[in-house]
């Protein structure tokens, strides 16, 4: 027997609860029945009824599954790049406790949405790097996203061209033919200081990879923390103040026929990009067995019911004067 609802501790204290209010029950009435004569038959019969029907209840409770078969279920996935900026101004802070902290937190989230889908992961500054290549493995994955940080990668600038260009190459190679969605999550505070990126949107577009932007970051800016101080910036000797550009974002999402989300002091989108993602047609990865079970609960109610309406209408005279 398989059951839905296995909480048993619940389930013991309920027992627990009735046999303790029951035990109280049956004291007071023989207290106040002291001098009478109680037939003890009756009483016995009264309290093996009330007990069954709780029973029922506690296992319908449960939710029991009785008997198992098995179905195959065709599985469908989609592959998707997270592209994730890594430049010194993810370390600002205007989004708490840090643009990156908060971006690595909601990609954990996020990953768990698409358990049946292929998903790698692109690091990049002034240069792109391969972190992790597109798997099922959402355990690895959630490692890569634990150690991300803004040394990992050169920071001489933001070049958003190189993951695009990266994930192209990727999904240009793949020996996958079957996985008909293919996509790229693109998250950055927007600031572009690398090459023009007009070839790779064509070739994204051309190839129907869908980009979508996601913009962290907020119009007013922060300065951006480095060690115990602030980025200096060289032009004026004043710190250096990050903020979100969503210009350079909602182009490259528009083009590729994606679309832009945003999380700032204003607005928190992510979940509107799992929407988005989730949305995607899939193509066939696959089929798996799983084993299917019927919720017989209801028949254990029933009886349960049928004994309570019986101890209600037909009560079971425990005193006889």
């Amino acid at each position: 027997m398989i059951w839905a609802y296995p909480d048993f501790r619940l389930i013991l204290i309920l027992g627990t609860v009735f046999t303790l209010l029951y035990l109280f029950y049956i004291s007071r009435f023989w207290l106040i029945n002291l001098r009478m004569k109680v037939e003890k038959r009756r009483l016995l019969t009264k309290l093996i009824l009330r007990t069954l029907y709780f029973l029922l209840f506690l296992v319908a409770f449960a939710g029991p599954s009785i008997g198992t078969s098995t179905k195959e279920v065709k599985e469908e996935g989609k592959d998707i790049f997270l592209a994730v900026d890594l430049s010194q101004s993810m370390n600002a802070t205007d989004i708490g406790p840090s643009r990156l902290q908060r971006i690595k937190f909601e990609l954990k989230e996020l990953i768990k949405s698409f358990p049946s889908d292929r998903i790698g992961l692109i690091i990049f500054s002034s240069e792109a790097y391969m972190q992790c290549p597109l798997t099922f493995d959402q355990n690895v994955l959630q490692l890569y996203i634990d150690g991300l940080n803004t040394g990992l990668v050169p920071n001489a600038g933001t070049d958003l061209s190189g993951p695009l260009r990266m994930a192209l190459e990727r999904f240009t190679n793949d020996p996958s033919p079957e996985v008909k969605s293919k996509s790229v999550v693109l998250i950055s505070d927007g600031e572009d200081f690398g090459e023009d990126y007009e070839s790779v949107i064509s070739s994204l577009g051309e190839q129907g990879i869908k980009v979508y932007s996601l913009g962290i970051g907020t119009e007013a800016g922060s300065p951006i923390p480095r060690g115990n101080g602030v980025v200096i910036d060289p032009n004026t000797g004043k710190p250096a103040e990050s903020r979100l550009d969503r210009t350079s974002l909602q182009r490259i999402a528009i083009e590729t026929g994606g679309q832009y989300f945003e999380i700032s002091d204003q607005t928190q989108e992510i979940s509107n990009l799992v929407g988005s993602l989730e949305q995607l047609k899939g193509g066939s990865i696959g089929t798996r067995q799983v084993e299917a079970s019927s919720n017989k609960y209801f028949y254990f109610l029933l009886a349960g019911l049928v004994l309570s309406i019986v101890d209600m209408i037909l009560p079971i005279k425990t005193i006889k004067l």
